[in-house]
């Protein structure tokens, strides 16, 4: 299966700071390549768990003593590693959003380039799915997405042309949803405003938003001192997030202030966001909206 180059590789990783002897995490496995890295920093000692919901990405597994892959979705961070054994970690890389392979494998759903039913999960053990959204969600709930997830000013029309279209039969393919909505896709924005249809359809199926805020509060929670958090994010509702997360611990509002007016954040941030090269991005073309955040607990 082709997993194609882990974005900002060397630099993610760095932001770990790696200790030899430690235990880190890499919460989006998918091809192993950010996992691969940090084991050839790790000691005999070291050890490193994986997680990830894909059953694609199981297949890339490696042979090694220091390494466990947990196929679960990476909300369930602290529960897992409590089970084997494990309470506190020195470091956490996530590599967020959709992974190459999954939007080049058609029949996943996730890609404006090609026809597929509507699907669009991470794992096949998810009940809710694309067609479900499309087919069975309410006008008020298909604007909720539309406009909070894919920041569509047109999300009313969309959600209204989508329940007009329904009456008359299901919409099952991704291409049937393209030509319900054409009139909203004018060809100099089309694949812009597709990808944020799909963007929008893809985080209410599989609930990212809320996976990464119970991801940064259980990070936060396993942590040890000094530890760790490199995050790769890919749009604008992730990064602000993480941003907001990283630098005071909270995802709304400020941090309350003592009687002097002074507020403690639990993280210190590492450096500023980076970036991919222009190399790097021709090489790979998925990196062009990466955006790594470092953070250490204090």
């Amino acid at each position: 299966m082709e997993y194609h180059n882990p974005v900002l590789l060397q630099e993610t990783v760095d932001g770990l700071n790696v200790n030899p002897d430690g235990v880190y995490v890499d919460v989006t496995f998918g091809g192993g390549g950010h996992s691969r890295e940090i084991l050839k920093r790790l000691g005999p000692k070291g050890k490193l768990f994986g997680f990830d919901q894909d059953e694609d990405a199981q297949a890339n597994v490696f042979d090694d003593e220091r390494f466990v892959l947990i196929p679960e979705n990476f909300r369930y961070i602290k529960r897992f590693i409590r089970f084997y054994g494990v309470k506190k970690v020195d470091g956490i890389l996530a590599d967020l959003g959709v992974s190459s392979h999954q939007f080049d494998v058609p029949e996943r759903g996730f890609s404006t380039r090609f026809e597929a039913d509507l699907d669009m999960r991470m794992s096949k053990k998810n009940d809710l799915n694309a067609f479900k959204v499309v087919n069975h969600y309410d006008e008020a709930n298909l604007r909720r997405v539309f406009l909070d997830y894919g920041e569509l000013k047109i999300a009313p029309a969309l959600a209204k042309t989508i329940l007009e279209a329904r009456e008359s039969k299901p919409i099952q393919t991704t291409e049937e949803l393209k030509q319900v909505l054409n009139k909203y896709l004018p060809e100099q924005f089309k694949n812009k405003i597709l990808a944020q249809i799909y963007q929008a359809i893809r985080i209410e199926v599989n609930q990212e938003m809320e996976v990464l805020k119970e991801f940064l509060e259980q990070s936060l929670e396993i942590l040890k001192p000094e530890g760790r958090l490199s995050v790769i994010s890919y749009h604008s509702l992730e990064d602000r997030l993480v941003k907001r997360f990283m630098k005071n611990g909270l995802f709304e509002g400020e941090p309350e202030r003592d009687f002097f007016g002074n507020f403690s954040v639990p993280f210190k941030l590492i450096g500023k966001m980076i970036i991919p090269s222009e190399a790097e991005i021709k090489i790979n073309n998925r990196a062009r909206s990466a955006k790594l955040r470092i953070a250490e607990k204090k």
